[in-house]
């Protein structure tokens, strides 16, 4: 039931925006942006392999998941738009040039760990706390 007051009686603001803390870095748009990318299956198990498996290279990445190298990026920069991603390229070239690399940024390692996966954690607890009975 909303009220008029700008707190509900569970202590909760009416409006999403005022979750945030007045010095966020990001806006609610944008933690609703990191949220809509991992929407898609492939850049959720793009980002779950950069979490999990550390750092990798396109071409790691597109054999992994066996996807062309232009869906590949297009899945890849929107993960760094999101800023759940980041990218970099090696320093120095070595006899094979310089690539770039991927890895999951602090931000889309808690994403991950605290969206879907804390879900399916949460379902398999439930699943083993109901089948105990």
């Amino acid at each position: 039931m909303a009220t008029n007051d700008p707190v509900d009686s569970d202590g909760l603001p009416e409006e999403p925006a005022e979750l945030l803390p007045p010095t966020s870095v990001l806006t609610l748009d944008e933690y609703l942006d990191m949220q809509a990318a991992l929407g898609d299956r492939t850049r959720f198990t793009l980002l779950y392999r950069l979490v999990h498996f550390g750092e990798r290279s396109p071409k790691a990445l597109a054999e992994a998941l066996d996807v062309q190298a232009n869906t590949l990026h297009y899945h890849l920069n929107k993960l760094v738009d999101a800023g759940l991603v980041e990218k970099r390229k090696r320093a120095q070239a070595d006899d094979e040039g310089l690539f770039s690399y991927y890895r999951a940024t602090s931000l889309g390692s808690d994403i991950l760990e605290h969206g879907v996966e804390e879900l399916i954690r949460r379902e398999r607890d439930y699943r083993d706390a109901y089948a105990s009975e």
